[in-house]
């Protein structure tokens, strides 16, 4: 069987995929080649990614992806990189990574805030850049690593997003793909194009930030002498929705003016597409945030605690040998009940460590009974995430003058049948569920976006339980 192979590298906060998408007759035929973990490490008292490690692993992906194409007779046409946002590295003016890049929930992040928001102020900010208050969007981390390490910044060519710093890596060319250059905050939400005069406030040079490229364009072929292999030959690097929200959301068939998404992972990223980037005041006081999607379009949307909670908790469950696995914990939360609840997007759920005794904290000083078994753990992070989710709509419609009917809900949390329905029940709105991979298949339709070629999908339905 022959026909054209692609490639789609997907790196999420806590693994990291490559698949390959070959567009068949019946649609879009996906092939997990390989799987790997990811995640901080803490190194004398700050988190780092071992992005050595990471690229290793994405070069024997792609290897095996050559193999998979070789044994089918075909080649590789092009590959995608998707990955989280506002994470950079720093490639020095001889072409090298300066040091391993920081990971987001570092606690440095805090004084690139106050040093921002001593020179702009939080309201000025939102005009320009249109995003959310997040302590760890790109703009405080450079204005962190300004104070903590002057020399190093001082030594830098260019800040490349992790996408785009693995795209430099196989090619050899440095750019700046729109949708995750949307994060950093230095990017005009008017314009769509680098804020210049914000940069000179700040004190970065402007000459740090790489050309802007679309969705759909190339960064280049691999030339990677680690990739040498007959079916990589003419393989294309292709600048898909880096960011891996937009490229989710890019798989969402039936978006309409009625329709809400959200993006369940590690993090719950729940919005709408818009024309136009919204920078009202009551956009800004509910703190959403405008980034760009495929086509221009803009990501008008809430970034919510999500799955890491539930991460986080198991992580702490089997370092104390208590071992169990993501479908027993579903098991265990459908069979009980518990009243407590907790704001899924307090700061003192953001870092790594003991997830279940803060909850338990957390419920108790609120008031509440602890939950004290993994199910009522469980089960209070997610009526926590679905009353989070119906408090995000509610602003959602109120801010944009829009009635949500439905959502289509992707990701790993699409496959949560318990959460899909306890949010269809908050609510009060049909949601669609799946696709899982719908990072990946985004990631491969942006490769041929220009091209008609076949994908469907059929989502699984939960309707609002009346009554509840």
């Amino acid at each position: 069987m022959t026909g054209k192979v692609y490639g789609a590298i997907d790196l999420g906060a806590s693994s990291g995929r490559v698949i390959a998408g070959i567009f068949a007759e019946s649609g879009l035929e996906l092939t997990e080649i390989a799987r790997f973990p990811n995640g901080p490490r803490a190194v004398d008292g700050s988190l780092y990614w071992d992005f050595d490690g990471l690229f290793e692993s994405v070069v024997s992906g792609l290897l095996q992806l050559a193999d998979f194409a070789q044994a089918r007779g075909s080649s590789v046409e092009s590959i995608g990189i998707d990955t989280w946002a506002v994470d950079y590295g720093l490639v020095s003016k001889d072409g090298n990574l300066l040091a391993t890049p920081r990971h987001y929930r570092d606690e440095r992040n805090l004084l690139g805030v106050s040093a921002v928001h001593g020179l702009v102020s939080q309201e000025e900010l939102y005009q320009e850049n249109g995003l959310q208050f997040l302590p760890f969007n790109t703009l405080y981390q450079l204005a962190a690593e300004q104070l903590q390490n002057p020399e190093l910044l001082a030594k830098a060519q260019k800040v490349l997003l992790m996408p785009d710093l693995i795209a430099y890596l196989l090619t050899g060319v440095m750019r700046a793909e729109v949708t995750n250059a949307s994060t950093t905050g230095l990017l005009s939400a008017k314009s769509q194009t680098w804020n210049l005069e914000l940069c000179r406030k700040l004190g970065f040079g402007q000459e740090l930030l790489p050309q802007l490229i679309q969705p759909g364009d190339s960064y280049g072929k691999i030339t990677l002498g680690s990739l040498s292999h007959p079916t990589l030959e003419n393989t294309k690097v292709v600048a898909v929705a880096t960011h891996d929200t937009a490229s989710a959301i890019y798989s969402i068939a039936g978006l309409d003016k009625g329709s809400a998404y959200l993006s369940s992972g590690t993090w719950s990223l729940l919005g709408v597409l818009l024309d136009e980037p919204n920078l009202t005041d009551a956009a800004s006081k509910a703190n959403f945030t405008n980034e760009l999607g495929v086509d221009s379009k803009t990501r008008f949307l809430k970034n919510l605690s999500g799955l890491w909670l539930i991460q986080e908790s198991l992580r702490t469950w089997n370092e104390a040998g208590n071992h169990l696995t993501v479908a027993e914990l579903l098991d265990d939360a459908k069979r009980v009940q518990t009243d407590a609840r907790i704001d899924v997007s307090d700061p003192e759920f953001a870092a790594p460590g003991n997830m279940p005794a803060r909850i338990q904290v957390h419920v108790s000083r609120n008031g509440g009974i602890p939950p004290q078994t993994p199910g009522e753990i469980a089960r209070c992070i997610f009526e926590s995430l679905a009353d989070a989710y119906a408090k995000a709509v509610s602003e959602l419609e109120l801010v944009t003058g829009r009635k949500i009917n439905k959502m289509f809900v992707i990701g790993g949390g699409s496959q949560n049948e318990l959460l899909c329905q306890l949010t269809a029940d908050r609510c009060e709105i049909e949601v669609f569920a799946g696709p899982v991979e719908a990072t990946a298949i985004g990631n491969l339709l942006a490769q041929v976006k220009d091209q008609n070629l076949n994908y469907q999908f059929s989502p699984t339905l939960f309707n609002p339980t009346k009554g509840n």
